[in-house]
Order: C-alpha cells, then sequence, then structure tokens
C-alpha cells in the first residue's frame, strides 16, 4: 500500500494536464483525485505518465459508477476490478457518491437515494460489501441533488444514519452544502456543524451556476464562489485543517488558473494552521 498520507491542497487530474504534470509536478498540489473508471484500462504512453505520477505523489480515488442506491444487484466484478487498480497505484482512499447512476444501465447522472430507514439500510449494506471486497474502508460523498422523492428524514439525518450504519468514512463536499441549502432552503452552516467531525477524511471545494437567486446548479464548470469559500473558512474553523481537493470538470481552463485557485486553499489552510498555533 502506498504510503503517501494525503494532506493539504489537491486537484482533480485531467488527461489533458497529464503531460505537463508528469515532468513537473506543480509544488502547490499536495496530491490528486482521479476517478478509477477514467484510468483502470488504461495503457501505452497515457497509462505509463499515469504510472509515473502515481509514484510520486500522493493519489485518490473518486468512483463514478458504483452505483450504491441501484436497484440493480452491486456489481462485484466492477469493484474487484477497481481493487485491483487502487493496489498497483498504491492508492488506499477510495470514495463514491452516496447515490445512484442506474439500474441496468447507466443514466450518466447522479441520481438522489430516497431519504427514508429502509435506504439507510440498504445502502449502508451495499457499502460494506464493498468495503469487504476492496479490504478497505470507503467514504460517500454528500451529493447535490434537485427533488427528494419519498423523503422521510432530513438530509443531514439520512447521512448520518449511513455512515452510522455502514462504518463507512465521508468525503465532505462543501460546495454541494451551499448548492442544496439554497435549493431546498435550510441553514448551509447548521449543516456542517451537524457533520460527525471523526467520519471525515477530507474535501471537497467546486464552482457552480446561478440559474436563479434560489436555484444552484452543480456544474464543477466555475471558479470557487465567496459563500463556498467562506462555508470552507467554517469547516476549517470547525474541524480544523483537512485536506481539500479542488473539483473542475467543465469550462476547464488553463492549469495556471486552476493552480492559482489550489494557492487560494492552502492560503486559508495556512491562516487556520497559523491561528491553531497561536492558541496552542
Amino acid at each position: 500500500m502506498n504510503e503517501f498520507a494525503i494532506q493539504g491542497a489537491g486537484l482533480g487530474l485531467r488527461r489533458a494536464f497529464i503531460g505537463p504534470l508528469s515532468g513537473h509536478p506543480p509544488a502547490q498540489v499536495d496530491f490528486y483525485e482521479v476517478a478509477p473508471e477514467n484510468w483502470m484500462r488504461i495503457g501505452g504512453r497515457l497509462g505509463k505518465q499515469f504510472r509515473a505520477l502515481t509514484e510520486r505523489r500522493p493519489f485518490v480515488c473518486h468512483g463514478l459508477s458504483l452505483s450504491l442506491g441501484s436497484p440493480a444487484p452491486l456489481d462485484e466484478a466492477f469493484v474487484r476490478e477497481t481493487k485491483t487498480f487502487l493496489d498497483r497505484h498504491g492508492i488506499a482512499r477510495y470514495s463514491e457518491h452516496l447515490s445512484y447512476c442506474g439500474d441496468e444501465g447507466h443514466l450518466y447522472d447522479l441520481m438522489p437515494i430516497p431519504f427514508t430507514p429502509e435506504a439507510v439500510r440498504y445502502v449502508a449494506a451495499r457499502i460494506r460489501r464493498v468495503q469487504d471486497i476492496l479490504e478497505r474502508r470507503i467514504a460517500i460523498e454528500n451529493i447535490s441533488y434537485y427533488a427528494a422523492p419519498g423523503q422521510e428524514m432530513a438530509e443531514i439525518d439520512f447521512l448520518k444514519g449511513v455512515l452510522a450504519e455502514a462504518d463507512c468514512d465521508l468525503l465532505l463536499d462543501v460546495n454541494n452544502i451551499h448548492v442544496n441549502s439554497v435549493n431546498h432552503g435550510y441553514n448551509a452552516a447548521a449543516f456542517l456543524d451537524a457533520i460527525p467531525a471523526e467520519r471525515i477524511v477530507y474535501l471537497h471545494v467546486a464552482g457552480h451556476y446561478v440559474e436563479a437567486e434560489d436555484f444552484l446548479v452543480d456544474t464543477h464548470g466555475a471558479a470557487i464562489a465567496d459563500p463556498v469559500w467562506r462555508l470552507l473558512d467554517r469547516a476549517y474553523a470547525r474541524f480544523g485543517v483537512l485536506p481539500t481537493l479542488l473539483e473542475r470538470d467543465f469550462n476547464i481552463p488553463p492549469l495556471a488558473e486552476l493552480l492559482a485557485e489550489v494557492d487560494g486553499i492552502r492560503a486559508l489552510q495556512a491562516r487556520h494552521t497559523q491561528a491553531l498555533r497561536r492558541y496552542a
């Protein structure tokens, strides 16, 4: 297993960046994140460049197609293929969305799981099975959602219920908290404060699209908005300085522009670290 531990500020790796990064990885990026589905069957020159980078920098994997809430049987062959990929590259940390993406085929979108006690038990059992096959704990991510069919529980209670029942970790997406709080009319700070700190392994931040004053779309296609920066600031104040990854999946700018946002994350982390030292 890779002995690299993630810390600091990270960046989602895109194929367009692999050439420049493999030659001289920027110092301000402490770790990288990839979707295993996008890399596990890649060979040739690109596969060699990826391997060279995983040997030099810490990596985490964030899955796209495990479909934890799907009514279809768990794709255990895919989970085993993922384990092979994780082991080959020495990647200890794997996360997935608390959602589903299809039944007997992929919808290519992340659909909300009904917030019900029955769904808590169903999803938690599938997460435990995934952890057994992977021989490692996984983290689930709180997703953005635009409808809550069959809702019997608050979102925060559903999330905490799955974490406890599955005994798994949490990838806390700060942008998703803000997006959901606007779209569904709840207090983002109160939601953040209710998160069980001991479950969090790292954070996501990203940009979103403002469709209307009361409707945001989680696109990962823009710079981090001011309310998300403020919520990240609150997360560090409450939970300590946690590893934080910048996501950008759409309207991808030049690498230098993304690195400037990574620098912003590092600056906020440094400010909180200095404050802790002053009061230690």
